[in-house]
């Protein structure tokens, strides 16, 4: 089942590569930008995720946790998640992309910015993943989500490269707290 805007996402209670609690809703009144991505040592993710992470100050400033999903163990998202400055988590049984309607396809391979992509990581990192959990076919899904838990935005990706950016990210979160907005953080809250 593929989910639209306005629909209440599935409740989400796991634990970070880093063993922190991650909840959706989120009990801090934000946005959550949940991504779906591949295996962890996928370059073209990692590539996505390098260029998210540089921009992490502003999608926090703007009120909006990222959370991260990989159909790999905690263990091998260790190996390659473990310095970005948002939360990962490791869903090998696929519990959540299944939850979230987000799927695999031959069609995650069949675009020439898949290629490129992936190797501007690989010449980036200087490293090459050896190992695919689950397959190279997934494709990847995003979706924000509001305090309330409902789904304001989503994209589900048509191949491995086909992902919100960071200005479309803030854009829809921008519009979504013009239509709705979400009450301001209290510092006590912040902690």
């Amino acid at each position: 089942m593929k989910f639209t805007p306005g629909d209440t996402a599935p409740a989400i209670a796991a634990s970070t590569i880093r063993g922190k609690p991650a909840h959706v809703p989120d009990p801090l009144p934000r946005y959550v930008h949940l991504q779906f991505r591949r295996f962890a040592g996928c370059p073209v993710c990692n590539f996505h995720l390098l260029t998210m992470g540089r921009r992490h100050a502003e999608t926090a400033a703007a009120g909006i946790r990222q959370l991260v999903f990989f159909h790999s163990s905690r263990e091998e998202m260790l190996k390659y998640q473990a310095q970005l400055p948002f939360d990962c988590i490791a869903d090998p049984g696929k519990k959540y992309f299944k939850a979230f309607g987000v799927e695999t396809s031959v069609r995650a391979l069949l675009n020439p910015r898949v290629f490129w992509s992936g190797l501007r990581w690989i010449l980036a990192a200087r490293r090459f993943y050896t190992r695919a959990e689950n397959g190279i076919l997934g494709l990847p899904a995003d979706f924000l989500i509001d305090a309330q838990g409902r789904i304001v935005a989503c994209k589900y990706g048509a191949h491995a490269d086909d992902h919100w950016e960071v200005d479309e990210l803030l854009q829809l979160a921008g519009e979504a707290r013009s239509a709705r907005p979400v009450p301001p953080t209290t510092p006590a809250l912040m902690g």
